[in-house]
C-alpha cells in the first residue's frame, strides 16, 4: 500500500510516519514544503499546497497511490487569515480534487474545531454510567459543523468540511474519511507548541518545574484530548479498512480546571471569567507579545464533548494513552523544547543553535 501524506513532518504527520513504517506493506511518501535532511525511511516530495503548482506535484504523486492522508495545516502566522487560508481552505481543496481524479482513498483531518459550540456553558464530563467510556454530554459525528465564528482556526476547519461535501456531490464515487480529534498531544510537539501557541511571552523552561501558587482558570474551560500516536493507530485503521465518513477522537477522561492545575503542579484554581481571559489573550495578540489570537479562547471554552463511540465500533480503535497523561507528556515537553528532526517539530535548541553567531 502506497500512501501520500500531506503535512507529513508535523505533529500529527511524525506520529502517523512513525507507526505506517511500522508496517512492512506500506511505502509513505511525505509531501511538505521544506523537506527535512533525514529520509528516515520516507520518500520526501517538495510542494506547497498554498499555490497551483502543487497540482501537478499532487497528480504525479497519487498515480498507482492508494491513499492520501491529508494533514497539511497553518497555525501561523495567525495575522495573517489569508495566507493561512491559501493552505487550509484552498490547499484542501487542490488535495480532495486531485485524490477524486485519481480515485484514491482520502483521509482528511478535520477537528473537533469544525464542531458547532457546546449546548451548556460548562459540560458534565463524567461517564454516562457504569462501564460507559463516552461523557454524559458527548455529541456523536451528526453535531453541526458550523464551528466557532469567532476563532480562524475553527472557520477554516468548516470551511475544508464543506469542501469535501462539495466534492462527494460532484463525485458521489469519492471514497472519503474525516477524522475529528481532540487536542493532539505528544512530547515531540514541546517545541512546536511553544512556538505557534506561547511565543516569548512565557519562560518556557519553567513549565513544570515551579510550583504555582494559583492558577486562575475559566469554569467553561472543559475539554478533551487524544495522542498522537492513538490518532496515527486510528489513521491506520481507516487505511486498512478502507473507511469513509466521519470519526471523532478522543481519549479518557474529560480534562478541566483542576486537572490542567494538578499538571502544572498549581495549589489553588481560582476562578476567572472567560471574557477576562479573552481580553487578556486578545490585548497580548494584538500588541504582538505572543502569537495566539483571541479566538483560541473561545474554543478551548466552547467546542462539545465528543463521543469516539463510532471509531471504536467501526475502527476497533481503542486509546492507549490517557488523557491527563497525554496533557503532562505535553507539557514536559514544553519545558523542555522537545521536538523532531523535522523543520516545523525542530526542538528548542536547534533553533537556538541555527540562530546562534559561529566564532
Amino acid at each position: 500500500m502506497r500512501v501520500l501524506v500531506t503535512g507529513a513532518s508535523g505533529n500529527v504527520g511524525t506520529a502517523l510516519r512513525r507507526r505506517l513504517l511500522r508496517e512492512d506493506d506500506v511505502e509513505v511518501v511525505g509531501l511538505v514544503r521544506r523537506p527535512p535532511r533525514e529520509a528516515a525511511g520516507v520518500r520526501w516530495v517538495a510542494a506547497d499546497l498554498a499555490t497551483p503548482a502543487s497540482v501537478p506535484v499532487l497528480e504525479r504523486e497519487l498515480e498507482g497511490a492508494d491513499a492520501v492522508v491529508h494533514l497539511a495545516w497553518r497555525l501561523q502566522p495567525s495575522h495573517d487569515e489569508a495566507a493561512m487560508r491559501a493552505v487550509n481552505v484552498d490547499g484542501t481543496r487542490r488535495v480532495a480534487t486531485a485524490a477524486a481524479a485519481a480515485g484514491v482513498h482520502l483521509v482528511h483531518a478535520s477537528s473537533v474545531g469544525a464542531y458547532a459550540p457546546r449546548a451548556t456553558p460548562v459540560p458534565d464530563g463524567r461517564p454516562a454510567g457504569p462501564g460507559r467510556e463516552d461523557p454524559r454530554d458527548a455529541v456523536g459525528e451528526d453535531w453541526p459543523t458550523t464551528g466557532v465564528e469567532s476563532s480562524t482556526y475553527s472557520r477554516h476547519k468548516v470551511a475544508a468540511e464543506r469542501v469535501l461535501d462539495e466534492l462527494q456531490r460532484t463525485h458521489p464515487q469519492a471514497r472519503v474519511a474525516r477524522m475529528r480529534p481532540g487536542l493532539v498531544l505528544q512530547a515531540d510537539a514541546g517545541a512546536e507548541v511553544g512556538r505557534y501557541f506561547l511565543g516569548g511571552l512565557l519562560p518556557l523552561s519553567l513549565v513544570r518545574r515551579v510550583l504555582l501558587p494559583a492558577l486562575p482558570l475559566p469554569e467553561e474551560v472543559v475539554f478533551q484530548v487524544v495522542h498522537a500516536d492513538d490518532v496515527a493507530d486510528a489513521v491506520l485503521a481507516m487505511l486498512r479498512r478502507g473507511a469513509t465518513g466521519p470519526f471523532n477522537l478522543v481519549a479518557g477522561p474529560v480534562l478541566g480546571p483542576l486537572d490542567v492545575a494538578a499538571a502544572l503542579r498549581a495549589q489553588r484554581v481560582p476562578r476567572l471569567p472567560a471574557a477576562a481571559l479573552r481580553g487578556l489573550a486578545a490585548a497580548t495578540w494584538r500588541a504582538r507579545l505572543q502569537p495566539t489570537e483571541p479566538g483560541w479562547v473561545d474554543l478551548l471554552t466552547q467546542v462539545p464533548l465528543l463521543s469516539s463511540g463510532l471509531a471504536r465500533a467501526e475502527l476497533g480503535w481503542v486509546p492507549q494513552v490517557r488523557a491527563d497523561s497525554a496533557l503532562v507528556e505535553l507539557l514536559d515537553g514544553l519545558s523542555t523544547g522537545r521536538g523532531s528532526a523535522t523543520p516545523p517539530l525542530a526542538p528548542r535548541r536547534r533553533l537556538r543553535q541555527r540562530s546562534s553567531p559561529r566564532g
